[in-house]
């Protein structure tokens, strides 16, 4: 899979977001993380979608466009961009479960990430 390409899901096209996005910063460097692996997961632990975040460090279109209520994950595999761009890493994977509540909403959810931490928070 190259950067900015999704499997899973319905990639729908740029006029029809997806539920859920993110984006990765590393803020130790100053600049997008392209490359990383991002999962969603569903309630069940089925895997939804897989996608590489691009040159801008996004994933524009992550799974469905609308999901049930219920809560998922996003798994970020930090250690293969770590390991990619030469730096150690500490947290090697980044899991973060996301509570939907509005089938039709929108999620946007960024992660920063710096050599011995990280930090995430719901965006718009």
């Amino acid at each position: 899979m190259s950067a900015g390409q999704v499997s899973g899901g319905s990639a729908g096209g740029a006029d029809r977001p997806s539920h859920v996005t993110t984006h990765v910063l590393d803020t130790a460097r100053g600049r997008p993380a392209a490359g990383v692996p991002v999962e969603l997961v569903g309630p069940d632990g089925t895997s939804l979608a897989r996608a590489l975040t691009g040159a801008d460090g996004r994933v524009p279109v992550l799974g469905p466009r609308t999901l049930a209520p219920g809560t998922y994950r996003l798994v970020f595999d930090v250690a293969t961009y770590a390991a990619a761009s030469g730096q150690d890493v500490f947290f090697p994977r980044v899991t973060v479960d996301v509570a939907v509540t509005d089938a039709a909403g929108h999620l946007h959810v960024p992660l920063l990430l710096s050599p011995f931490g990280y930090t995430t928070y719901r965006g718009s």
